[in-house]
């Protein structure tokens, strides 16, 4: 497969220094290893090297999903990837699953919910700042799963417009106070997901799920540690990302 205009694409130089440009014609990608002219990276194939002026090699890789949105415009903090991973599978999410998510932000989460249920399914994402969706347009766009998604300005503590739907994720500072809507909005077997930051929130979101008679709520907390494999020398990174959140998982009976 050979990069066309406008395709976006990964140069790859080591793991810690690798950048997601979109490929224009006449324009050039500037980095510390010299300039590269994108002209250059055109018609190539991917998995290719191309070269900066300094002699230094690229290799041009096709992007995946998290790339893109781990460099998403971002006005709020997104979700990372171990924990979006767990609450996707977690939600029984599919082809033609319909959702609600509350929380848009940057369209980090909103954009893997779409990628799993397409091609028929359909994301109804919520928040309460008008200027949080048009970013996250921008980049749901960028990726082109922007018509599966549904952006709706408005607050779910107070009104959930959709009826049995398949799965609800929040991402709220208070999302307690959307767990009644939420029971309302599920279908039977549907299943509740919650991200919060503290454990306060947790607590006061598993009792919100009880006095609402959901079923089977658990609460996780993933930790994710990489390791530094050399021959003779495999060892734990120095640096990892402990704590990020915990998930908080419900059914509706």
């Amino acid at each position: 497969m050979k990069v066309e205009p406008g395709d976006y694409v990964l140069l790859y130089l080591d793991k810690r220094r690798k950048y997601l440009v979109k490929v224009v014609s006449g324009k050039e990608f500037h980095t510390h290893k010299g300039i590269l002219k994108l002209d250059e990276v055109l018609g190539k194939e991917y998995g290719d090297y191309v070269q900066t002026h300094l002699g230094v090699r690229f290799r041009i890789l096709k992007p995946l999903l998290v790339d893109h949105v781990m460099k998403f415009r971002r006005g709020t903090q997104i979700i990372y990837p171990k924990d979006a991973a767990l609450m996707v599978i977690m939600s029984g999410i599919g082809p033609g699953s319909r959702v609600v998510e509350a929380g848009t932000g940057t369209g980090a989460l909103t954009a893997l919910l779409a990628h799993f249920v397409r091609p028929d399914g359909i994301i109804y994402s919520y928040d309460i700042s008008k200027k949080n969706l048009e970013n996250a347009k921008r980049n749901l766009k960028t990726v082109g799963l922007d018509k599966w998604v549904i952006l709706k300005l408005g607050d779910v503590t107070k009104d959930i417009d959709e009826k049995d739907v398949d799965a609800i994720f929040l991402d709220l500072p208070s999302p307690w106070l959307a767990v009644e809507n939420s029971y309302k909005a599920l279908r039977h077997g549907g299943v509740f997901v919650s991200f919060s930051p503290t454990i306060n929130q947790v607590e006061k979101t598993v009792e919100a799920l009880k006095s609402q008679n959901f079923v089977d709520y658990e609460a996780i907390e993933v930790i994710l540690r990489k390791y530094k494999v050399e021959e003779g020398s495999t060892r734990p990174e120095t640096f990892m990302i402990a704590h990020t959140g915990y998930i908080v998982f419900a059914r509706k009976p």
